[in-house]
């Protein structure tokens, strides 16, 4: 299978000469952005772990299709307007395969396939099969995008997903299981990751927003066949359900999506993947919170692991911090 190419290395200006902090450690704009791409990260993190129980409860009066095309053209109007007002245009020619790919298996095909999956299984088991989708990411990235498997990015990782099976098995008491649901679920973790690794190297010609705003399109136009269920649902969903399905477009689609591309242009896709292993221990900390849904003592040590490996797939080595390979 070929790789994915990147763009062909550009004349560039002579560097200039290296500063350094107050603690005298090298400064440079990479080790400056670092800070940014991390905190669009957590915003995403954050949103994402909200969608579940947004799902949750519009997903009780729309079907699983009818519910990805709204939050998708919610998502795509919002996006649109973005874009306009700071006039990015069309990205370029070499951009379009990876946002189309991307747009249909992540924007469309998984929205599609998860919401289904869900309304199948219980919260649990979703969470757990879908949590494989990180492992897939830094496999894909490792054959397609020549991405290293760095020791502590592979430790992480086991550790955290430790954690989202805990979290998982802790939370699959009350509900009911079909073969199709973990089926579908497994779909949307190979989606997911298969969207992300094409995602990737279309950031290296296109911006975030022309990435996100895109991609968000064409996942919509290929939710377009579920048109007339979501007119169907939306005539009779009660009021909340429809505020949660705008809810999934504003914030988890056009915000998090946008902060997701902003950080996956500063890291790589293995370590990007290993950072949503914090998803399950947010959701589980906004279920406390929001819904007073006490936690167990087992799902806790679960979300504990689960942030544990996320920080240690996320930490390099002082040589490595200091040579900032993966930052743009």
């Amino acid at each position: 299978m070929a790789k994915f190419s990147a763009p062909r290395a550009q004349a560039r200006p002579a560097a200039p000469a290296v500063t350094t902090d107050a603690s005298g450690t090298p400064d440079s704009p990479a080790r400056r952005a670092q800070p940014l791409a991390l905190a669009a990260a957590g915003v995403t993190v954050v949103l994402w772990a909200s969608a579940f129980v947004s799902i949750r409860s519009a997903g009780e009066a729309y079907a699983p299709g009818a519910l990805a095309l709204g939050r998708l053209l919610t998502g795509s109007l919002v996006l649109v307007a973005i874009l306009l007002i700071r006039r990015e245009g069309l990205p370029p020619r070499a951009a379009w395969p990876g946002i189309v790919v991307s747009g249909l298996l992540w924007f469309g095909g998984y929205s599609v396939v998860l919401n289904w999956g869900e309304q199948l299984v219980d919260a649990g088991t979703a969470s757990l099969v879908v949590n494989i989708a990180p492992l897939l990411m830094a496999l894909l990235a490792f054959r397609l995008l020549g991405e290293k498997l760095a020791p502590r990015l592979l430790t992480g990782m086991a550790v955290s997903f430790a954690g989202a099976v805990v979290v998982g098995l802790s939370m699959a008491g009350g509900g009911s299981t079909s073969v199709l649901g973990v089926l579908l679920c497994l779909v949307a973790a190979v989606a997911y990751a298969g969207g992300v690794v094409a995602q990737k190297p279309t950031l290296a010609y296109a911006t975030p927003l022309q990435v996100t705003t895109y991609g968000a399109l064409i996942g919509a136009v290929g939710c377009l066949p579920f048109g007339w269920q979501l007119v169907q649902d939306a005539a009779h969903a009660p009021l909340s359900a429809t505020l949660n399905m705008v809810y999934l477009g504003v914030f988890p689609t056009a915000l998090a999506f946008t902060t997701w591309a902003y950080a996956l242009a500063r890291t790589t896709a293995s370590r990007m993947g290993a950072t949503t292993y914090a998803v399950p221990a947010i959701v589980v900390l906004m279920a406390w919170l929001l819904l007073d849904e006490i936690p167990g003592p087992l799902t806790l040590a679960g979300g504990v692991l689960c942030l544990a490996g996320v920080a240690v797939a996320r930490s390099r080595s002082r040589r490595v911090q200091d040579q900032l390979p993966e930052a743009a």
